[in-house]
């Protein structure tokens, strides 16, 4: 089972040109359920039940059918759907065209992101981005690689940011950052290096199943000769910072992104460990759907982090923190 996927809004004050009824019933509609549509929405779950009933009563005809704990889309739901969607591209369509006439940007883009580039990178391009396109209305939601490949074939974002490999024929990536995944120890261990056959005795603190961090961690290992299965240990955690924290609890040692430790660095409480002849580097990878190149806000975007991202790495490399030696 993925994990669900945490969600984040920014909203900038634009006129909601569409029905929010019918929004509703869309967003219902493709997550089939009442629970995940008021989660997407960030309205209660009554609230979701209720547009949905009045929107049923205003075309008088039912729209879901409920089945013990699910639902399902009647044969009038399905018809109302495709309509839905191509309204929804309509308003996107007019959004823009309105925009354009006053050199202006606007309408929604819903963004994926791993973990890692979700807590450590995007921010500052989705700030940047905004300030620059106050007009566009902008969702994220973060998990896992996986995860993310899943909600871009579902249709639920328009563009993916992922460490890993998308791995799905109907899935475009290119890579618009590079990565160095590092060893970490408590800044008090008594080990600036490794060899391969330390590292083996050691417990190793890794990424879930799903994580294109733990993916790329595993190659790696593989490719320099050692097997997960061969460490004194392996545990699983969340995220990075779970990671972080393990480590400085003294629970093992784990392989983080530079960008995830620039701070415990500067701070003096986890140190880079070095193993030689084993380097972990890394693309991330913007993702979409295979087709034509997004427009819009996606393609804006798109655009918008290949060439800031590249300013930002540099900026990082010169105050030698993630990009840099670090050491």
């Amino acid at each position: 089972m993925m994990r669900r996927a945490a969600v984040v809004w920014i909203m900038w004050g634009v006129a909601q040109l569409e029905n929010f009824r019918l929004k509703v019933f869309r967003t219902v509609a493709q997550h089939l359920s009442f629970r995940k549509a008021a989660e997407h929405l960030f309205i209660t779950q009554p609230a979701v039940t209720l547009q949905i009933k009045a929107l049923e009563e205003d075309l008088g005809v039912r729209l879901f059918d409920r089945r013990g704990n699910q639902i399902f889309l009647t044969a009038q739901g399905t018809r109302l759907l495709r309509y839905a969607k191509r309204m929804e591209a309509l308003v996107a369509q007019a959004e823009q065209e309105i925009a354009d006439g006053e050199g202006h940007l606007s309408g929604e883009l819903s963004l994926g992101a791993s973990t890692t580039i979700a807590q450590y990178v995007l921010p500052r391009l989705i700030g940047a981005f905004l300030l620059e396109n106050p007009r566009v209305r902008l969702s994220l939601q973060s998990g896992n690689t996986e995860l993310v490949v899943q909600l871009l074939l579902d249709g639920v974002i328009a563009l993916g940011l992922i460490e890993g490999p998308a791995r799905h024929r109907e899935v475009r990536t290119e890579p618009f950052l590079e990565d160095e995944m590092v060893l970490i120890a408590p800044a008090s261990a008594e080990m600036d290096r490794l060899t391969r056959e330390d590292l083996r005795s050691t417990n190793l603190l890794m990424r879930e199943q799903g994580s294109g961090s733990r993916r790329v961690i595993e190659l790696s290992l593989a490719k320099a000769g050692i097997k997960t299965k061969n460490f004194a240990g392996v545990m699983a955690l969340d995220s990075s910072e779970a990671i972080k924290s393990a480590v400085e609890a003294g629970l093992g040692v784990g392989f983080v992104s530079r960008w995830a430790i620039a701070k415990e660095l500067e701070l003096g409480i986890l140190k880079i460990v070095e193993v030689p002849g084993l380097r972990v580097t890394r693309s991330f990878s913007l993702a979409r759907r295979t087709g034509p190149m997004p427009q819009g806000p996606a393609g804006c975007f798109r655009s918008f982090a290949i060439e800031r991202v590249r300013a930002l790495s540099s900026g990082l490399k010169r105050n030698g923190r993630p990009g840099g030696s670090g050491r």
